[in-house]
């Protein structure tokens, strides 16, 4: 609730646009919060789910007690209405027993997965990434999750900018990809760990050049067999797809700001082609470079290229 609250119901005066209408609301008019630690009062009646566009469903205090069923009934009627439906955490009990994710990829807590597998079977869980987005259906992991689910929201709705304007308030990294990994305890290794954080950033430098699997990894000074294992164990990605992920996302800062000219986009993000650019950002983020440009762009910088390919 409380991440919630942080992300969608301060007000952002530095963004100078409209920001979300935020409400809490609750089936009682009181709350024990915490196992009693505290008691949520004087929030609205479920009847403010029913003029919500976004329905965020947070941590239930005890996954194996059943949500209220006028709770359920809420999350069901704002499903049916084409609500965008979220949870934090364990909320995914939530929308779990409300129906709406049956059949649907989801995952929660990884403390509380094998609970939610026996008790959810029709839900398909994916139990240890950060948050999964399907579409109009959004489930976070843990509390830090929940963060980066909120901040994939925001670039969603406003735009990378936004979102990292967001971020550098809340001094929070500015963009984790769902299908990372959920910290999950392990003994401690007996060697130093040797973090990717060095390489990554050598590579997000150099986005406009030609860079292959075996330039990393003869970067990092290993074979690309072992890089490989590297980006699978700590980003749950390969190096080809994270490269290509943050390609797009260089692209998508430069619609952003403006630039009208998909030649120029592609080059500077080191896509190749107008035609490649086009591929690459309908698969990462179901809009045309152009669509994208409209949705999100806050100024022009050039003139449209009639060269360049257009969408």
């Amino acid at each position: 609730m409380g991440v919630a609250t942080e992300l969608f119901g301060l007000r952002r005066p530095e963004l100078d646009r409209p920001w979300y209408d935020f409400a809490l609301c609750a089936a009682t008019p009181a709350v024990d919060m915490h196992a009693g630690f505290f008691t949520l009062t004087g929030v609205a009646g479920l009847d403010a789910a029913e003029r919500a566009d976004t329905l965020i469903v947070p941590n239930r205090p005890d996954p194996e007690v059943p949500p209220a069923p006028e709770v359920c009934e809420a999350v069901r009627r704002a499903a049916r209405r084409g609500a965008r439906l979220v949870s934090f955490c364990t909320g995914s009990f939530t929308l779990a027993a409300a129906g709406v994710l049956d059949g649907r990829p989801a995952t929660t807590h990884w403390r509380w997965t094998e609970l939610f597998a026996a008790r959810h079977p029709r839900v398909l869980l994916r139990p240890d990434v950060l948050f999964v987005d399907d579409g109009d259906v959004l489930t976070a992991a843990g509390s830090a999750a929940a963060l980066d689910l909120g901040l994939h929201i925001i670039r969603r709705d406003h735009g990378a900018e936004v979102a990292n304007a967001v971020a550098r308030r809340l001094v929070f990294a500015a963009h984790r990809a769902g299908g990372q990994r959920q910290f999950i305890p392990r003994p401690v290794p007996a060697v130093p760990d040797t973090s990717l954080a060095p390489l990554l950033e050598w590579a997000r430098q150099r986005l406009d050049r030609r860079l292959t699997v075996d330039d990393l990894a003869a970067r990092a000074a290993v074979s690309p067999a072992t890089l490989h294992r590297r980006f699978r164990a700590e980003l749950a990605t390969t190096p080809l797809e994270w490269l290509t992920g943050e390609r797009v996302a260089h692209a998508c800062r430069l619609l952003e700001a403006g630039e009208q000219r998909l030649a120029v986009v592609a080059r500077a993000a080191g896509l190749g082609t107008a035609a490649n650019l086009r591929t690459r950002m309908l698969r990462h983020t179901g809009l045309t470079p152009s669509a994208y440009r409209r949705r999100f762009a806050t100024g022009t910088t050039a003139r449209p290229d009639p060269a360049s390919l257009a969408d």
